[in-house]
């Protein structure tokens, strides 16, 4: 959600920036309907008043015995004037609200140009690809391959794009979870969360995916989604709330399964456990005063690239060109790792900076502390990422700790949690 003011006083900055979100000559129909609105309300506003002193002068005029016909003509005519008015007023707004609610974030200008992914800017690389004595083979054909991952009997029960895990699989999936849990509570201070995992219209339209990613999401039979990513929750846990800047920043992390209809992705990754419609997911979410977003961020990256490091998985930290940002991210980076199997980086963690995009539509505010003693009261900033998306973790380890003959070397930092075990086999 954007600032009117600021667009009222800067409409071609506005408009450059929507431009690079292959938008044009947004803020003309958006002022002209906030124009319009304004305008009724105005004249809302002084046939209120008008009535009201028709209502006075009703009275002093019959205390008085004076003929007072002609004021309750006028007073008859706005009791006709002002519904019609009023739901002008109601269409008006709701016109406004839907186009406001539909416009992306600005980005950042540190964010590189281009159409789509392909544009990207390489921040960092970490770790060397290994190489393999012999064909490295794909998450899905390993798991397949030790009785631990069914496609088939996911199929038949759910559909496409599922998947079950089984044995020491399932074990390895928690011990990834609790990993990434411990790291990030106990060394970069996030406090973990258990949150719904079923929420209200109001809830994703704080975040930005209602109403415009309707079709990326489930719906129940009454009317709450599934969330697409614990952000969701984790960022609205601040809705409607006035927080104190001294008690900034506030960071969650949650452990979570997501839903998504990868509506969008048809074609894509139909094979193996990239792209589901059940997975599971560790997030991190900033809740920051609006002058430190830009540090956070950087804070959220490193507890992202801190999984991977541990794990030892060589990665890479590309930023996000325009044509690939979000739609309600000032700047995202994303954390892609090798994939062996695949001979590829691929994404595995996303964290964006969103500024007050979403605070403005949860109304989530902080009190800011002035230079006269007195206080201000400003939008908070909100970030979110994976930290990381722990179905990708497990194709990560699977691909790149795979050996000969199709076993799986446990890393080191997950034997504690594993029992200290160190291999897995083929199910007996």
């Amino acid at each position: 959600m954007h600032d009117i003011k600021w667009i009222r006083d800067h409409p071609e900055d506005f408009d450059k920036a929507m431009a690079r979100r292959g938008l044009s000559n947004v803020s003309a129909s958006l002022l002209v309907l906030d124009q319009e609105k304004r305008s009724c309300v105005s004249r809302l506003q002084d046939l209120q008043s008008e009535r009201n002193s028709l209502a006075k002068a009703i009275g002093q005029g019959k205390t008085k015995g004076e003929d007072v016909t002609d004021l309750l003509t006028r007073t008859a005519e706005l009791k006709t004037e002002m519904p019609v008015l009023e739901a002008k007023e109601r269409e008006l707004t709701t016109r406004f609200d839907t186009l406001m609610a539909e416009l992306p974030n600005i980005m950042d200008s540190d964010v590189p140009e281009g159409a789509d992914e392909s544009f990207f800017r390489l921040e960092r690389s970490w770790g060397e690809p290994k190489t393999y004595p012999f064909t490295p083979k794909s998450h899905f054909e390993l798991g397949e391959n030790l009785g631990l991952m069914d496609f088939e009997g996911a199929t038949r029960m759910s559909g496409s794009r599922f998947v079950v895990l089984k044995g020491d699989l399932v074990r390895l999936e928690r011990a990834l979870a609790s990993f990434m849990m411990d790291l990030h509570v106990y060394s970069f201070g996030y406090m973990p969360i258990s949150p719904p995992f079923l929420v209200k219209d109001e809830a994703l339209f704080g975040t930005g995916q209602l109403p415009k990613f309707s079709d990326d999401l489930f719906k129940t039979t009454d009317g709450r989604w599934l969330i697409p990513t614990a952000e969701v929750s984790l960022t609205n846990l601040v809705r409607e709330q006035i927080l104190e800047s001294r008690d900034l920043p506030l960071r969650y992390v949650a452990y979570t399964p997501c839903f998504r209809s990868e509506a969008g992705a048809a074609g894509r990754d139909t094979r193996g456990m990239i792209r589901q419609h059940q997975f599971h997911k560790v997030e991190l979410v900033s809740i920051t005063h609006p002058e430190k977003s830009a540090v956070e961020h950087e804070h959220m990256v490193g507890a992202a690239e801190e999984v991977l490091k541990r794990l030892e998985l060589p990665y890479r930290v590309i930023l996000l060109p325009t044509g690939d940002t979000g739609a309600t991210a000032q700047k995202t980076y994303d954390l892609e790792v090798w994939l062996p199997g695949e001979e590829a980086y691929r994404e595995i963690s996303s964290c964006s900076n969103t500024g007050a995009y979403q605070a403005r539509r949860m109304k989530a505010r902080c009190r800011v502390p002035g230079q006269s003693k007195k206080s201000s009261i400003d939008f908070v900033h909100t970030l979110n990422g994976s930290g990381v998306a722990v179905g990708r973790a497990l194709v990560a380890v699977l691909e790149n700790y795979q050996q000969e003959d199709g076993s799986i070397v446990i890393p080191d930092v997950l034997r504690p949690y594993m029992g200290q075990q160190e291999v897995i086999l083929h199910a007996q």
